[in-house]
């Protein structure tokens, strides 16, 4: 994890764990994700909504992976959900996933780009140059 340093400007305490800015020291490298659905290795969803934001996040870790940063190095999330019922049940999956105090933002829209998808979460990350 970098030594990113979280601002806390007095806002993002009343709402939730996340950190109202964060400053990003110079020489790191950002990755950022695409919006990452939920989809199982077949290319469908689980039935269950929890099911399939863990998938996402999941799915969003093997992209981090790939490029050299982990969960861990996240210091921005944002999230698309199409149903407002399923935000407490997103954040707790997103706290098993995120223990650390990146910048967030959630919004709940009509739909994402295939109509049986539920959410998709975009990142990005800060690491060490390799």
């Amino acid at each position: 994890m970098p030594t990113v340093h979280p601002i806390d400007a007095g806002v993002s305490r009343h709402i939730g764990t996340y950190s109202d800015a964060v400053r990003i020291p110079a020489g790191h490298d950002l990755v950022v994700t695409s919006g990452t659905p939920g989809l199982l290795d077949d290319g469908t969803t689980p039935e269950d909504f929890a099911d399939e934001a863990r998938r996402a996040w999941v799915n969003v870790e093997r992209a981090l992976t790939k490029a050299g940063a982990s969960l861990t190095d996240i210091v921005s999330a944002r999230t698309w959900l199409t149903s407002a019922d399923d935000v407490a049940t997103y954040v707790r999956v997103r706290d098993e996933f995120i223990t650390h105090r990146p910048t967030y933002m959630l919004a709940v829209v009509p739909q994402v780009v295939w109509p049986n998808l539920r959410l998709e979460i975009e990142v990005t990350a800060a690491v060490q140059p390799s």
